[in-house]
């Protein structure tokens, strides 16, 4: 298997694809926009994707997170509030907010099982800092550690409970960066105290099934690599200090916060530790790179796999839906009411 993820050109496979993905048979799948259409569209190309390789548990992902980044949107399919609708609930009444994000979360993964889409990136572990740059912003779930760290176990637990994986993002922090990581790389000159504020959700969550990586270059650990491309931060920070045991997945390889081809950055990623690449963009040219460039996925990468895919397997919960928004709505209001 190739520890990679891979993205699609459009709403169905194309013949070269489906041989590629036959012969490479790479850990999973991004989708994005391109790839979203409506419901049976969608659940025939997960399904299709599910054919090539002939097992029920794959890793078929997508960027869901409310708010501002949403794959799959209206009409088809409800809206979410951004992660900051939560933190701002949570300063009021946190108990509520704890329920409102797990039973939001819960709604959006009952939109993602029905498709058959198996892990949502989501949720962010980044701590909001004052100052930084937007990229992250209200998708933030706030300001202060603790907000954090609860506002996301009840997302990973809403999530499962419709029979999807989430994923804590971005690994050891993105919530200081000055700068929008999609188009340069992001310097973090804090010292190693301060960034200890940014590791706290972390540390609460080192069991979570996935994490994915930030491309952020924190000089207090690495003063000439960005995590994702970091021996010393993922083993000791990564997998050290936060103690951090899922599987561990790049963030995009192809944003411009990186350098030199997106071959030799997959290949640089993996060499520093980081269990599998996502490649988003579904260019035939580099998937092939990277799948020639890349070492084939070890027992260990492929156990963290299944282990992630299996997350939710005794967490399933049926639900009526209307009865989940009525409760999420009713819970948000709570913010307007104060």
């Amino acid at each position: 298997m190739t520890p990679a993820i891979f993205g699609l050109s459009g709403l169905t496979l194309t013949d070269d694809e489906r041989a590629f993905f036959r012969e490479a048979d790479p850990a999973g799948y991004i989708l994005f926009g391109r790839n979203v259409e409506n419901r049976e569209q969608l659940r025939a190309l997960t399904d299709d994707l599910r054919s090539i390789h002939g097992r029920e548990h794959l890793l078929i992902s997508i960027d869901q997170e409310g708010g501002r980044v949403a794959r799959m949107k209206p009409p088809e399919w409800d809206t979410y509030p951004a992660g900051w609708a939560f933190a701002e609930l949570w300063n009021r009444a946190p108990a509520s907010a704890i329920e409102a994000a797990r039973t939001n979360a819960q709604l959006l993964g009952m939109d993602l099982a029905e498709v058959g889409i198996s892990v949502d990136y989501t949720p962010l572990l980044d701590v909001r800092q004052e100052g930084a740059h937007d990229v992250i912003g209200d998708r933030a779930l706030g300001n202060e550690p603790k907000c954090v760290a609860a506002l996301a176990r009840a997302i990973l637990e809403g999530l499962a409970r419709a029979g999807v994986t989430g994923c804590i993002k971005h690994i050891p922090g993105h919530g200081r960066a000055c700068a929008d990581s999609h188009k340069e790389l992001p310097v973090v000159t804090a010292s190693a105290e301060e960034l200890e504020h940014d590791l706290a959700p972390f540390r609460r969550h080192w069991h979570a099934p996935i994490g994915m990586t930030a491309h952020v270059l924190y000089k207090a650990w690495d003063a000439d690599n960005p995590a994702t491309q970091s021996k010393r931060i993922i083993s000791e920070i990564i997998r050290g200090e936060i103690g951090f045991t899922g599987l561990l997945l790049t963030d995009d390889i192809d944003m411009e916060a990186l350098d030199g081809t997106i071959p030799e950055r997959a290949e640089k990623a993996i060499a520093a530790g980081c269990d599998v690449v996502l490649n988003c963009w579904g260019k035939m040219d580099n998937m092939q790179g990277i799948a020639a460039r890349i070492p084939a996925m070890s027992a260990e990468v492929s156990k963290r796999l299944d282990t992630a895919l299996a997350y939710p397997e005794n967490q399933r919960v049926e639900a009526d839906r209307g009865e989940l928004l009525a409760k999420r709505d009713a819970l948000l209001a709570l913010v307007e009411a104060a």
